[in-house]
């Protein structure tokens, strides 16, 4: 990305310093102009994610080194409107969505690697797209790199009400998986209409103790106590898998399963499988959209547990 001409700005979501949501200030900064290898996208969206929260708080800074100011928002979708040298097969008018680990989203335009980007969805409203690149992938490479999942498995998914869940409900399902989904009340009726078989309401019941029986996968999606992440070694069969997104777990010695934490990976390949699924009407996609200009009280309601599903930011 390079400087942009004198006299073009742009409003877009910035952190000025590290700290509580109010550090997020939405101003007029400069517009970026694409460099090699990368597309101008006027935004249609960004999408908020609990990490968002990391990065302004400065708690990733030791992941991703980055310091103020720096605008948010790491998956976008929009319109191309210019590239810079070097783009195959992308230019002007072009809908696109993509995750974008250079961050920048959270803005009315954003310079992106053209690499990074697939063509948008068809079947959605282009700012809904925004909400698949980094849940969809975490979802996919979840279920089907970690966790190995095959028609017929049972999967018991805890924290199915967030972003993640709406997509590893849909994608196990897809797959011929029978889906326990764990979740708040409210849910309850969208996770049923994703086609989970089962939905437990974890302010009235533990997860292991809703489960008779063994799974083949337990996918843990919340940010749960050590202990509570524990409970869910003893519900994973002999050479079944346990994979968390947040807290660690360690299963019982001689247990015959495998734990895995992982942070997914950017996978252009992947997104646009899921692009393909959502067009073929096999997955969904709801979201709430808010005004870009209220990023910082999402960052705050996202704090506070008030946020349900996927968020969209919208300039």
């Amino acid at each position: 990305m390079t400087e942009s001409p004198a006299g073009t700005t742009m409003k877009a979501a910035r952190v000025h310093a590290f700290g509580a949501p109010d550090v997020i200030r939405y101003e007029e900064v400069p517009r970026p102009v694409p460099g090699r290898g990368e597309v101008l996208i006027r935004v249609a969206a960004a999408a908020f994610n609990p990490s968002d929260i990391g990065f302004r708080s400065g708690l990733m800074r030791d992941v991703v080194p980055v310091e103020p100011p720096f605008v948010l928002g790491s998956e976008a979708a929009g319109t191309v409107v210019a590239a810079g040298a070097g783009v195959p097969g992308l230019g002007p008018g072009d809908r696109v969505a993509g995750r974008l680990d250079g961050g920048g989203a959270a803005a009315e335009y954003v310079a992106a690697p053209a690499a990074d980007l697939v063509r948008a969805p068809v079947s959605i409203p282009l700012a809904h797209a925004a909400a698949v690149p980094v849940a969809g992938l975490t979802a996919w490479q979840a279920l089907f790199e970690h966790g190995g999942l095959a028609a017929g498995d049972r999967v018991l998914i805890n924290g199915a009400g967030g972003g993640v869940g709406m997509f590893a409900v849909q994608l196990a399902r897809h797959a011929g998986a029978r889906v326990i989904a764990v979740a708040g009340p409210r849910g309850a009726d969208r996770l049923r209409g994703y086609g989970a078989e089962r939905v437990v309401d974890r302010t009235r019941t533990a997860p292991h103790e809703a489960v008779d029986g063994p799974v083949d996968l337990v996918l843990n999606l919340a940010a749960i106590p050590p202990a509570e992440a524990a409970a869910f070694g003893p519900l994973v069969r002999p050479g079944g898998a346990l994979v968390s997104i947040t807290v660690a777990v360690e299963l019982p010695a001689g247990s015959g399963a495998t734990a895995t934490r992982f942070v997914a990976r950017n996978d252009p390949a992947q997104l646009a499988e899921l692009v393909a699924l959502i067009d073929a009407g096999a997955v969904r996609v709801d979201v709430t959209a808010r005004p870009l200009a209220d990023l910082a009280a999402v960052h705050r309601d996202a704090e506070a547990g008030r946020l349900r599903g996927k968020t969209v930011l919208v300039p």
